[in-house]
Parts: C-alpha cells; sequence; structure tokens
C-alpha cells in the first residue's frame, strides 16, 4: 500500500506541473526520509546508478540523433520535399494531404524528433493546405498525426530509451519498428484517398501547382533518402551499432546541409545548444527515475504489480489489455518520457514472468506512447501545432481533426498485437 501511495503521489505532483525530474527524485527522498524501514541509506547505490547511465554506450545516441534531426530541421530540405510531393501529386484529390504523410514519414526516418517534425509542418505544409481550401479539421490533423510518425519510425528517440529501460538491442527494435511504421503510414493515406473520395470538399485537388520533371523530385528526394538508408543501413546490416550511425547521421546532415547551402555558425550553435537542453533534460528526468525505483522496489512495489497479475490474474492477454490501456490513458495526462522511465520498469518482470516477447512489446509500447502526442488536452504536437498555426485555426478545429488519426492508431496497434509478425519480418 505504501509502494501504491508513492506512485499516486507522484502521479499527481506530474498532474499538478511540477517538473518531471524534481517529482520523481524528490518523492523518493520524501519516502525514503520518513519510512524508518527505508532510510536514506538506499541512495546508497544511486551513484553507481548515475555512473552507470553515464557510460552507456546505447545512451549516447539519444543526443547524437537529436543533434541530426535538429540540423536536419535547419537545412530548410523539408520545404523542399513537400514542395516537390506535392507538385507531383497535384492531380491527386487529396494529394497535398497524402504528401504531408510521406514527407512526415520521410522527416521521421532522418529525424526522429517529433517537436522539430510537427513543427516544420506547421509551418510548411499547414498554410499550403488551408491555401488550397482544406478543410481545416483535416489539414491539422493530418500535420499533427505525420509529425508524429517520429515516434514509431525509425531513428526514435523512444525506442532507444525503451531499448535501454528495457534492456533489449536498440537495433533490433528499429527492424522490428519499420513494419509498423509503414503500415501507420498506409492507414493515414488510406483514410486520406477515403474521406476525399466521400467528401471532395474537404481535400480538393491543386491542379494550379506547377507540375514537376523526375530530375527535381529525385533531386529533393535522394539526399534525405540517402542519409536515412545511410543510418538505419548500416545498423540493419551489423556494420555499425545505433550510437555509431548516429554519429555517422550528423556528420551526414552536417554533409547535406553545406550542399543546401543553409550550413553556419549559426545553425550549428543552435542545434548544438538545443541538442544540449533536450539531452540534458531527459537524462535529468533518467536520474529522477533512477532514485525512484530504487525506493520503489525497496517498498516491493515491482513485486506486487508481478504478484497481481501473473498470480491474481494469470492472463498474458488480460496483462496485455490492461498495461496497454493503462498506458494510453496515462499519456492523456503525462508525458512519454515519464511513462517510459516510471510505467515500464513496473511492466518489465512481469512480460518477463509471461514469457512476452520484448521486442515486440517494445514496439506495442512505442507505437501506444505515440498516441500521447495527439491526446488532448495536453498532447504535445498539439501544442506545436497550435503555436506555429497561431489564429489560422482553432484549438477545436484541432481536437476534431486529429480524432480520426488517433483511431486509426488504435487500429494500427490492435493489428500488430493480432499479427506479430509484422514486428518479426526483419528480425
Amino acid at each position: 500500500m505504501i509502494a501504491m501511495g508513492m506512485f499516486l503521489t507522484a502521479l499527481a505532483l506530474l498532474l499538478v506541473g511540477i517538473p518531471v525530474a524534481f517529482v520523481f527524485g524528490g518523492v523518493a527522498l520524501m519516502f525514503a526520509f520518513f519510512i524508518p524501514e527505508i532510510g536514506l541509506e538506499v541512495f546508497n547505490l544511486l551513484p553507481f546508478r548515475i555512473f552507470g547511465i553515464m557510460s552507456n554506450a546505447t545512451l549516447m545516441a539519444v543526443p547524437l540523433f537529436i543533434a541530426m534531426g535538429l540540423v536536419m530541421e535547419k537545412s530548410e530540405m523539408a520545404e523542399k520535399l513537400l514542395v516537390s510531393m506535392s507538385r507531383a501529386l497535384r492531380s491527386v484529390r487529396g494529394g497535398l494531404a497524402i504528401s504531408v504523410v510521406l514527407v512526415g514519414a520521410l522527416l521521421a526516418a532522418s529525424t526522429g524528433i517529433v517537436s522539430a517534425s510537427v513543427v516544420m509542418l506547421s509551418v510548411i505544409a499547414l498554410p499550403l493546405m488551408l491555401n488550397a481550401g482544406y478543410n481545416k479539421g483535416l489539414a491539422a490533423g493530418t500535420v499533427a498525426a505525420s509529425g508524429t510518425l517520429g515516434q514509431i519510425i525509425p531513428p526514435s528517440i523512444i525506442l532507444i530509451i525503451l531499448g535501454d529501460v528495457m534492456s533489449v538491442s536498440v537495433g533490433e527494435l528499429f527492424m522490428g519498428a519499420v513494419l509498423p511504421g509503414i503500415l501507420l503510414v498506409g492507414l493515414y493515406i488510406t483514410y486520406i484517398i477515403t474521406i476525399s473520395f466521400l467528401k471532395p470538399s474537404m481535400a480538393p485537388s491543386s491542379d494550379e501547382i506547377e507540375p514537376i520533371t523526375l530530375f527535381e523530385l529525385l533531386r529533393s528526394i535522394v539526399p534525405p533518402l540517402l542519409l536515412m538508408v545511410a543510418v538505419l543501413g548500416s545498423i540493419f546490416a551489423g556494420i555499425a551499432s545505433p550510437t555509431e550511425s548516429a554519429a555517422f547521421g550528423v556528420v551526414g546532415a552536417l554533409i547535406l546541409s553545406a550542399s543546401n547551402k543553409t550550413l553556419d555558425f549559426a545553425m550549428v550553435r543552435y542545434a548544438m545548444l538545443e541538442t544540449v537542453k533536450l539531452s540534458g533534460m531527459i537524462f535529468m528526468i533518467l536520474i529522477g527515475a533512477t532514485a525512484f525505483s530504487l525506493v520503489f522496489n525497496e517498498l516491493g512495489g515491482t513485486d506486487m504489480v508481478l504478484e497481481f497479475f501473473s498470480e491474481d490474474i494469470g492472463n498474458v492477454w488480460v496483462f496485455i489489455g490492461v498495461s496497454m490501456l493503462a498506458i494510453f490513458i496515462l499519456g492523456f495526462f503525462i508525458d512519454f518520457i515519464e511513462i517510459s522511465f516510471i510505467i515500464v520498469p513496473i511492466l518489465v518482470p512481469v512480460m518477463d514472468a509471461f514469457g512476452i516477447d520484448p521486442v515486440w512489446f517494445a514496439v506495442l509500447i512505442a507505437m501506444n506512447l505515440q498516441a500521447s502526442f495527439l491526446t488532448p488536452p495536453f498532447g504535445l504536437a498539439l501544442f506545436f501545432l497550435k503555436g506555429a498555426a497561431q489564429k489560422s485555426i482553432t484549438t477545436m478545429q484541432i481536437y476534431k481533426g486529429i480524432i480520426p488519426f488517433i483511431g486509426l492508431q488504435i487500429l494500427a496497434l490492435g493489428l500488430v498485437i493480432l499479427f506479430p509478425d509484422l514486428v518479426f519480418a526483419f528480425l
């Protein structure tokens, strides 16, 4: 009961809006101090845990992939990609929305940073769609959902974090997430084509857009595609580790930026400073979560959860259903990083007890966490979209437009649960 009280206290403080790292560390200190059986001596192990985090080669990929994404964000390639794709699909009804999904997928495979992708697409694609006469809800939903594809399509930051938390090979997670990511892209495009056919006024064609030659199209698509193939291909082929590929990706992004004539000191300075900020935030949360888990485990919290699912319930599908539902609901209120560092470690022992494949389970969690970017009231993608769109679209129009895409994400999650081979195809 004390362990449950500790978990609920942390959750309540998160909902109030207190910074995550301070919540985890503060709750751990409070419960250790006021419970004599635990005592502050439990933190004697904390320095060793922190040193393990600092020397973890897998986690080194996080700042490197962030840096690669930020350089790509400032290279203006996203704008060229979107314009080229929209010109290529100019005569297709809903072609502009389809091009936004395809560009979102390419950005996801090139950067892996959701916030950068959503902001870029909001600034570039949303005005184009609104000027072309698209329904505001459909335009907002397409932009927000496409921008969050970086959550599941490798190289995804959340997959790296889950790989470390669940002690799973990040390379295997990347390979396992490829087909589910393609499935989600396919569902988005199918929905856009269907809604364009049923309600033509929502997604008009754009015949007035200037056509594009094959050479122009290839010139805008091939560079980021080559970077994606080089980074992910080296991991899948076993030539390089995710960390080594991430380092190569940074160099590749800088080369592409130089070829695009956008590489300068100001851009590099911006990318490096933002990388330090984002990486610092993630690792501070990880250290706070480590302190929290030390006390939580000492109180028997993990054993309680393990006993409840493996003995009291004893059904693997009930466990999967309850865990997916809990993660989905928590995604309405707290960020994917908190869920990864607090909820997932509690589920891992139960996963092991049931003999569930960790790669498959990690991909399910990543797909579920993607919805946390879109679910109101605290979906980060919605905030990024509204901030970029300003007065051109209302918050309610964004909420209405995103509902079908949340449904498609749940459908994709269900298909991956029913057909695990979608994850194991490349393993």
